[in-house]
């Protein structure tokens, strides 16, 4: 295998894809080999069952059923939480599937500090998602709250000891995404979330660039609570319903700020009073997206039968690949690597910075090769562990090799 990473030729790269335990996974989606397509991090590919399951869901259920499919639509979101569970570490009761990850972020970050509410400071990174920021800004102008911006090294990300640095008994919650979306770089999910639980606070994890992509081990590190989107690496289309996380221990004490009909304990008693039921329910809103539901589905289950080792493993060897590949062909030619090189601190992607990196994302999708520009220098290639294959990285990253070289 190693030999095999070391070559740039094509044969190579078909000799990877015959050797592949999920490569018939790529089967199940539907592929266009005219392209080769490094923004599944952004979007994933559209899995060959979805367009049926569709069909079913309007014309057997909507089409016939009518209003009696509520009485077992009304299930899904938690069904579907609960198939999405194992593959974050967390049990039964504990996933929810609903709305966006911007209000599921909002929601469960109101949630925490309230059970902060003597602690007027929030940690996070300056690098972090945009929405996560701009959402802990409003907060944080709403109640008069500190924020402990962390600046951390731009490809490694932030680490135990720069959250370390900025703990003490007033931060009310830190909170970080899992895997960064610009490097890949996974900060130590365990190690800070220990950290921050030292000093009594809570921590809110953004899991976006990492479900369905690298094992999380909610339960295992004692995770208080996370969010993320389907869309990515899970393959459930767009504007997918996010998922929330609470940990079992937090459900009964955590109340959300959006008091909605389907957090109500007897939901159709229709009563004067809000009173939500003490377990994962009370997280809930309003009428969830039944389409959206069972597409996001279908992507799931998909990752659940691979399995987050398997994605795992082949997530770092296509890295590893896509990585190789760059100091033989691109490095030479006025490239440096915007991603860790350590493969246990790297995500499914890698970040390529070039000063015009913007005009040459553009050059490549107009040839075929589909990857995302990133302020202010990053090309990422977004390898799919169930969707891309090594040929399709050697081809794609050929194209970009070749642009280097035309100037």
């Amino acid at each position: 295998m190693t030999e095999t990473l070391a070559s740039t030729s094509r044969e190579a790269a078909a000799a990877l894809d015959s050797a592949d335990p999920l490569a018939p996974f790529r089967d199940r989606f539907v592929i266009d080999d005219a392209v080769a397509y490094f923004d599944a991090n952004s979007l994933g590919r559209l899995p060959a069952g979805t367009p049926a399951r569709l069909e079913r869901v309007v014309r057997g259920e909507w089409g016939r059923e009518l209003v009696r499919g509520w009485d077992h639509w009304l299930a899904l979101p938690l069904e579907v939480g609960d198939r999405l569970a194992p593959l974050l570490g967390a049990s039964t009761g504990e996933v929810a599937l609903a709305d966006s990850t911007t209000v599921n972020f909002y929601r469960l970050l109101v949630g925490a500090l309230d059970a902060r509410r003597e602690r007027r400071a929030i940690v996070t990174d300056r690098p972090n998602f945009p929405t996560d920021r701009y959402v802990i800004e409003g907060l944080a102008a709403a109640r008069g709250l500190e924020i402990r911006w962390l600046e951390p090294d731009p490809i490694e990300g932030p680490t135990l000891a720069d959250v370390a640095a900025v703990l003490d008994r007033d931060v009310a919650v830190v909170t970080l995404s899992h895997v960064n979306y610009r490097s890949a770089a996974i900060a130590d999910l365990a190690s800070i979330t220990a950290a921050a639980h030292d000093v009594g606070a809570l921590v809110v994890w953004d899991l976006s660039h990492a479900a369905g992509s690298i094992p999380v081990g909610l339960d295992e590190n004692d995770v208080d609570l996370a969010v993320g989107c389907t869309y990515k690496y899970l393959n459930g289309g767009p504007g997918a319903p996010a998922f929330l996380f609470v940990a079992a221990r937090l459900q009964a004490e955590l109340r959300q700020p959006i008091w909605g009909w389907f957090g109500q304990r007897d939901q159709f008693a229709m009563g004067r009073g809000y009173d939500p039921p003490p377990d994962i329910r009370r997280f809930l809103v309003g009428t969830p997206g039944i389409l959206g539901l069972a597409a996001a589905d279908e992507g799931i289950r998909l990752s659940v039968e691979a399995g987050i080792d398997a994605i795992r493993a082949k997530g770092i060897a296509l890295t590893e690949y896509a990585i190789a590949l760059h100091d033989a062909w691109l490095a030479p030619r006025g490239t440096t690597l915007g991603s860790p090189r350590d493969p246990s601190r790297r995500g499914s992607h890698v970040a390529i910075r070039h000063p015009q990196a913007r005009g040459l994302t553009a050059a490549m999708i107009a040839s075929g090769v589909i990857p995302d520009f990133r302020e202010p220098d990053s090309i990422r290639i977004g390898l799919s562990p169930l969707t891309t294959s090594f040929e399709e990285a050697w081809r794609g990253l050929s194209v970009l090799r070749e642009l280097l070289e035309s100037g």
